[in-house]
């Protein structure tokens, strides 16, 4: 489904260069799980944000089938590309403050108008426990309600692949468990996941788990 072949990514600070990604090498099938695991700062969001079409690495190269995210598409058709296949869920949420819940995940269908997408919506809110929550903006929701809505976003375009970073991080177990089979069931029904995680919870329910070293995939 997807193959990043070779990537390179290096930013500079005032320490020098920093390398996030040094050559990495990543295939995924559909239907697949894979969660990178590492310390902070070894290149797995950087990963994400490559392979979902967000940042283009400064060499090498990711395809989704035939076409090449960074060669082939220029960024208005990637951006659509990423509304129509791909769902993101952030490290920090990214919810917009000013929106209710509801809104925060209709947003998707801002850029990929659907008529279903309002019932789609409530439908999942329900499923993750937010029901009570529609009108509540990102302030005054908890920590696990707040990954629970940007989980119930980047599923609302019934996406292809899933990138998760760090999506079970700062959960309690409760949260933790809502999170995960929300992931199973997306894997059950054909999707893909590529996830950054530090959580052992999570690695029992992946087909692969990778470490990430240094901007390398070492195991």
């Amino acid at each position: 489904m997807i193959e990043a072949r070779h990537l390179i990514q290096r930013f500079h600070s005032r320490r020098g260069a920093v390398v996030a990604l040094d050559g990495v090498s990543l295939s995924l099938q559909a239907g697949e799980w894979v969660i990178v695991r590492g310390p902070s700062g070894c290149g797995k969001t950087t990963l994400l944000f490559a392979i979902g079409g967000l940042r283009a690495p400064q060499s090498g190269e990711v395809r989704f089938g035939a076409w090449d995210l960074y060669r082939d598409m220029s960024p208005e058709r990637r951006a659509v590309f990423r509304s129509q296949t791909v769902g993101f869920v952030f490290q920090q949420y990214h919810l917009i403050p000013y929106l209710s819940v509801l809104e925060n995940v209709l947003t998707p269908a801002i850029v990929r108008p659907d008529p279903a997408a309002d019932a789609r919506a409530r439908d999942l809110l329900e499923r993750f426990g937010l029901r009570d929550r529609l009108n509540h903006r990102p302030a005054e929701l908890s920590t696990g309600e707040r990954q629970r809505t940007a989980l119930a976003r980047a599923l609302l375009n019934q996406p292809r692949l899933l990138l998760a970073d760090e999506p079970t991080g700062n959960l309690d177990e409760t949260n933790v468990a809502i999170v995960l089979e929300a992931l199973r069931a997306f894997v059950r029904d054909g999707g893909t996941v590529l996830m950054a995680s530090h959580d052992e919870r999570a690695f029992a329910q992946a087909h692969r788990v990778l470490r990430m070293m240094q901007g390398r995939i070492v195991s």
